[in-house]
């Protein structure tokens, strides 16, 4: 007996929704900070990142639907995504999905911010490794979360040396 495709459906519509109301505001967000003065850092690692979740998510759409969803980790990822919530909702008009930084503009020490550096990137971490437990495929949670971290390599130090340069000057 095959399972029915309206869950996996929904649940990957739900991300695939999300991820594409979240990028006219980033959008909105980058323009208004560039306005402010703000420089763009490591945009040559961007369209890796782009690559990356547009696949993932390809990947996701190819493969799970139809699959068995496993309750325990999509309570997990409603979980990781109430944290997304809480970033973004930390982060407001400074939020986007490039790095901005504007000169005097202090680090965001609120929300998660107080207990970790890059709380965002930790919910991205744990998104692109739980989904694809959801509907059993342990394999794209592995390709992807390996992918995920060589990129977020990249992305971090970029980051912090322009966080850092930043605070210092």
């Amino acid at each position: 007996m095959t399972e029915p495709l309206w869950p996996s459906i929904a649940i990957l519509a739900f991300v695939t929704l999300q991820r594409l109301t979240e990028l006219p505001i980033a959008a909105a967000n980058t323009r208004r900070l560039l306005a402010q003065g703000g420089t763009e850092v490591g945009a040559s690692h961007y369209p890796l990142i782009v690559a990356l979740h547009a696949a993932w998510l390809g990947a996701l759409w190819w493969f799970a639907l139809g699959r068995p969803i496993n309750f325990a980790f999509l309570a997990l990822f409603v979980l990781v995504e109430l944290g997304r919530v809480w970033v973004l909702r930390t982060l407001g008009p400074r939020w986007t999905t490039r790095i901005i930084v504007v000169p005097g503009e202090a680090l965001v020490a609120a929300g998660p911010y107080r207990y970790v550096n890059h709380p965002n990137y930790l919910v991205v971490i744990a998104e692109i490794a739980v989904l694809p437990l959801v509907f059993g495929l342990w394999q794209i949670a592995l390709v992807f979360s390996l992918l995920n971290a060589a990129v977020l390599a990249i992305r971090i130090r970029a980051e912090n040396r322009a966080l850092g340069a930043a605070q210092r000057g």
